[in-house]
């Protein structure tokens, strides 16, 4: 999603756009070719056993071979399991490259690196990690966001009354099942007054048992691989969900959201943004249990000024609100 919103963002200032993808659970390849831009698919063989097993010099190899003779003027890299050596078997086919990262746990070879998330230490965090001459976009304010997001946000009347919709997205896939767990929860507050909007991606494996909890909350809404994030965040009082890439969407409409930690590269940011203020964390999900979770649930419902402060400090990130990612990339002095 990040890199759609970059290619989105690029497409608008007439750069042509081409995305390499591989064929793993949940990936986007429809999506990127629904909405125009050229996609190369990867053998059907890599990533499966996760980054750990990441076949660094054979999916490189791969990437050169579909790359074509003329190099890239920018090449984007999103991947937790590729590192410097990858990147560096990649510079024949690009003039620039631009890393995407959020865990800081692995060197780089790249012109500019990019880090849209909050941590405390920030400013230094890659000070080893990348070349000296690397050029660091740090924090949210560079936050890649679809267009609706900024659109939304610049006319945002976030309102502070009673909680009337609550909003559950656990990520596209949610292989845990946790959006049943949340609705468990909701079920517990006894509130059909609460409309409840549950996010999902096309490919969840668990969509059959969602819809049955569903069919128990008399107001209730299920969105697959819905298009209308920015609205569903805007109307919404309250979210529930992982603390992925959509945090950032939440934190820019500032939504009062309840956390739950799904994978280990989330644990850091929760921490961080519950420190600040932005979120409530609620630690791992495998360790909550419906009926806490309704508890934790019902005590920010019942806060009024809890809300409002998550809110306000939420939005005080400034997510995307820094300039133009593709003016800063076309920028010869980048």
């Amino acid at each position: 999603m990040r890199c759609l919103a970059l290619a989105q963002q690029a497409r608008l200032r007439g750069v042509s756009v081409e995305l390499i993808c591989a064929y793993l659970p949940g990936h986007l390849g429809a999506m990127a070719i629904q909405q125009g831009f050229g996609l190369r698919m990867l053998g059907a063989d890599l990533g499966d056993k996760g980054s750990a097993h990441f076949d660094w010099e054979g999916d490189a190899s791969r990437t050169n071979a579909v790359a074509g003779s003329d190099p890239w003027d920018w090449l984007v890299v999103d991947h937790y399991g590729i590192d410097s050596r990858w990147e560096a078997a990649m510079r024949p086919a690009a003039r620039q490259i631009l890393v995407i990262d959020d865990l800081a746990d692995r060197m780089h070879d790249c012109d500019v690196l990019l880090d849209q998330n909050y941590y405390p230490d920030l400013e230094r965090r890659y000070d080893t990690l990348v070349p000296s001459d690397c050029r660091k976009l740090l924090g949210p304010r560079f936050l890649l966001l679809r267009s609706e997001f900024k659109k939304t946000r610049m006319s945002l009347e976030r309102q502070t009354g009673d909680v009337k919709r609550i909003l559950v997205s656990f990520g596209g896939t949610d292989a845990s099942n946790v959006t049943c767990m949340a609705l468990d929860a909701i079920t517990l507050l006894g509130r059909p007054d609460i409309i409840i909007d549950v996010v999902i991606g096309a490919s969840a494996p668990h969509r059959a048992a969602i819809e049955a909890r569903l069919s128990a909350l008399p107001q209730s809404l299920l969105h697959v691989q819905t298009s209308r994030m920015a609205k569903l965040i805007e109307d919404a009082d309250l979210a529930i969900g992982a603390c992925g890439s959509s945090t950032w969407e939440r934190c820019c409409l500032g939504l009062p959201t309840l956390v739950l930690v799904l994978a280990d590269n989330q644990r850091q940011g929760a921490a961080a943004l519950d420190a600040a203020g932005a979120i409530v964390n609620l630690g791992e999900a495998r360790e909550m249990t419906p009926g806490a979770l309704a508890l934790a649930i019902a005590k920010l419902i019942a806060d009024r000024t809890a809300r409002i402060a998550l809110s306000e400090r939420s939005l005080a990130l400034g997510a995307g609100t820094g300039p133009d990612m593709i003016d800063l990339l076309m920028d010869p002095g980048t």
